[in-house]
């Protein structure tokens, strides 16, 4: 059974986006001076064969005229309000997500990566089908925005795996989700 990861970048306060969806204020002057965890990153994308994201985390990327921001993964854009996806590589689910996320787990391959999207990720969380949680939180408050998860319904237990701390002050927290606890 693969594993899916909610793989996500956070400030100190919890957000992962402003309030608009972007999230320009994680790409500032310490990502050219030192990128190493930005270098881990995307190496990690390696250790994925499935990518999914809710409609507006994959609307950031449309609106500067990315239709494929995984072309290495399959991707899969959950939505209700997309028609039709601008690209024919990205598949779009519009009903039954959970049924959809449970057959991909059960596929054979590489983990998924649950990229961004703190309301989708509640309902992940919410249907114990997130197993792990890697945190890339960077040494800023934002005030306000997209929380990590908005919508939780109940507590979600973690076990700290590792953490790997960088010069620019990002740290990488890396969690198991502690499913029955």
């Amino acid at each position: 059974m693969r594993k899916l990861k909610y793989h996500v970048a956070s400030t100190v306060d919890g957000f992962i986006a402003r309030e608009d969806g972007s999230f320009d204020c994680f790409m500032q002057d310490r990502l050219t001076k030192e990128s190493e965890h930005v270098n881990d990153y995307l190496a990690s994308w390696s250790t994925y064969g499935t990518a999914l994201m809710g409609r507006r985390t994959y609307e950031v990327g449309l609106k500067v005229g990315v239709t494929d921001p995984y072309p290495m993964m399959e991707t899969y854009v959950f939505s209700r309000s997309l028609k039709e996806s601008p690209n024919p590589r990205v598949k779009l689910v519009a009903d039954d997500a959970l049924t959809v996320v449970r057959q991909l787990k059960e596929q054979d391959g590489k983990d998924i990566y649950l990229a961004g999207g703190g309301e989708f990720a509640s309902l992940l969380f919410d249907a114990g089908l997130v197993d792990e949680v890697l945190i890339k939180l960077n040494p800023f408050l934002l005030g306000s925005g997209i929380p990590l998860s908005p919508k939780l319904r109940g507590l979600v237990n973690l076990e700290l795996l590792s953490t790997k701390v960088y010069k620019t002050g990002v740290i990488l927290l890396r969690y198991a989700v502690m499913h029955g606890q």
